[in-house]
């Protein structure tokens, strides 16, 4: 079964390296692949924010898709990954009735759509090369190339033994990656880690590449720097690979982008071919459009007084709701009014007051329960599963001083997309409402703005620029403040999300050391006392020795000795006196 996949995927010459990747147009920028978060919705969003010629650049990955699970289960896959699907006029009785011997022809759908969904990389975890294979060979059709993901740092990885977890298997990932090579009749890429130290990463680089992988996607983070200890990734790995690596070599970076400015910054520093964006894509899908120039922002963009702006979230939240209604339920998008900017007529803002008003107070799972539960969870869509956590990661922001769209969200159903329609609605009042108080205020609203802090964000000072070490703060490599200050933005923008870097998390109580690492620290400090105990040691006995010496007679003469006073009368002295001294 798998072989005919393949041999029936394509007919043309398997293209590898730079000409694989010249031949799907060098893209520059590139969707990141995230576990149920970079599905075709979200995937066309992104595009959404380009032109068509820039679009058909962006390169994108699929989530990460387990590769024995695809292989063994058509119901995994098809909750996964949507493809084809029959033609509407098969489910005519005329159609169905008419030829019940030749089943009608599956036509592209959703994933890897040659008119909506390309360039498309399929990326998959796994462990074992057959099932790898068997199931790259199912979506083959589908894609440009297969991704082999061996970057995953999360506990059902190392559980499951993939991703992060293979690093130190080279045989087996050699194995996994040239099985494909042979093979597909696409080519196969890799996503990587960092190890401990360049030369031991050239060496995993150089196995991947010599396995046959086309591309070769380096996150310049290790293993174990994940959720609060994620820290910053080292471009100076990236770097030292493009340097040492062949020159032919296509080479993607991944990690640190949080803004658009950081794309650029991070492909000259590092020399790669193309960077990557995860997270700060989730927060900001806009994050690969050329902002527009001053006066030209349209009501989709704003510009604040300080020059400073960014997408409105409502204007994405809006085009989020139109691709799910257009593509996911294959229906038209709702008539909507003109987004608001200041000079609208702002009646329509206080229409809906009495409906925010009918959200029920209380903990969001109380009211789920209430409600019904899940019932209507059973939702299999990847792109309507995915709808509530792009939300709260969109809104993140919001959310936090709009604590009832919060509460409405975490009670909203995966599939219950008018629900979610009225939550856009509560969005789009509550931007109304900003934006003319920042402008009656001259901007002065967003500064008296309730701090809500949370664990998975940096907490800086309030107020940096007044806190007497702000300096050192903002040059401080283990402090995010400075990343805060350039990042921030007023909540109805769509910004990045700032973690804490390790030395902040753990002052702010949002990690605790393992008692492996206590008892390191404990040694370390045992063994400073020591030394420093051992300094005071030294330096006491070295005044001593001074003071002794303060008290001997002085060196003088040529020899530097002082002759003791003798009695030339006396011709020698008894031996008793000399013992005594």
């Amino acid at each position: 079964m798998a072989s005919t996949a393949a041999n029936g995927a394509s007919a043309k010459l398997k293209l590898h390296g730079r000409a694989f990747y010249e031949s799907i147009g060098s893209p520059k920028f590139v969707v990141a692949p995230m576990v149920d978060q970079s599905e075709f919705a979200w995937r066309m969003l992104t595009r959404s924010f380009l032109t068509p010629a820039e679009s058909a650049k962006l390169l994108a990955y699929t989530p990460m898709f387990h590769a024995r699970l695809f292989e063994e289960t058509a119901r995994y896959r098809e909750s996964h990954f949507e493809a084809t699907r029959h033609p509407a006029s098969a489910s005519s009785p005329t159609s169905a009735s008419s030829n019940t011997q030749d089943p009608p022809q599956l036509v592209p759908f959703l994933d890897g759509n040659p008119a909506l969904d390309r360039p498309l990389f399929v990326q998959f975890c796994a462990n074992d090369p057959e099932y790898l294979l068997s199931a790259a060979q199912l979506v083959a059709p589908h894609c440009d190339a297969i991704d082999l993901n061996l970057g995953c740092p999360q506990g059902i990885a190392r559980r499951g033994h993939y991703g992060a977890f293979l690093q130190e298997d080279q045989e087996l990932i050699y194995k996994l990656i040239n099985i494909l090579h042979k093979n597909l009749p696409i080519p196969v890429t890799a996503k990587i880690r960092i190890l401990e130290t360049k030369e031991d990463t050239l060496a995993y680089a150089e196995n991947v590449l010599a396995a046959g992988a086309s591309i070769i996607t380096v996150h310049g983070r290790r293993r174990e720097q994940k959720g609060h200890v994620t820290g910053v990734a080292d471009w100076e790995y990236l770097r030292y690979l493009r340097e040492n690596l062949p020159k032919e070599t296509v080479i993607f970076t991944n990690g640190n982008i949080l803004q658009h400015g950081d794309l650029e910054r991070c492909l000259e520093a590092t020399g790669a071919d193309a960077v990557m964006s995860a997270e700060g894509n989730l927060s900001d899908p806009g994050i690969f459009a050329q902002p527009p120039p001053p006066g030209q922002e349209g009501r989709e963009y704003w510009r604040g007084k300080d020059g400073k702006g960014g997408w409105r979230v409502d204007a994405v939240f809006r085009r989020y709701m139109d691709i799910l209604h257009k593509y996911a339920l294959q229906q038209e998008p709702p008539t909507r009014r003109p987004l608001f900017v200041v000079g609208d007529d702002e009646s329509w803002i206080t229409e809906g007051a009495a409906g925010d008003a009918e959200q029920e107070e209380g903990p969001a799972h109380k009211k789920r329960k209430k409600d019904g539960g899940g019932k209507n969870e059973k939702c299999t869509s990847p792109n309507l599963v995915s709808v509530r956590p792009h939300l709260f990661h969109l809104l993140r922001h919001l959310i936090s001083i709009h604590t009832d769209i919060r509460d409405a969200l975490a009670k909203c159903y995966a599939a219950d997309v008018p629900e979610v329609e009225k939550i856009l609605d509560m969005v789009e009042r509550r931007i109304a409402k900003g934006l003319i108080d920042y402008e009656k205020t001259e901007g002065k609203s967003i500064e008296e703005e309730p701090k809500h802090e949370s664990k998975g964000e940096s907490k800086p000072p309030a107020d940096p620029s007044e806190t007497a070490d702000a300096e050192d703060l903002d040059s401080d490599p283990e402090s995010s403040v400075a990343t805060v200050k350039k990042c921030k933005r007023p909540w109805w923008i769509a910004q990045p999300i700032v973690r804490p870097l390790p030395k902040e998390a753990l002052a702010n109580g949002s990690i605790s050391l393992s008692k492996k690492e206590k008892k390191k620290q404990e040694e370390a400090a045992r063994a400073a006392i020591a030394a420093s105990a051992e300094t005071d040691r030294k330096e006491s006995s070295d005044e001593e020795s001074k003071a002794i010496g303060k008290e001997l007679p002085k060196p003088d003469g040529i020899a530097g000795l002082k002759k003791p006073a003798t009695d030339t009368e006396k011709a020698a002295a008894p031996s008793a006196e000399l013992v005594c001294g």
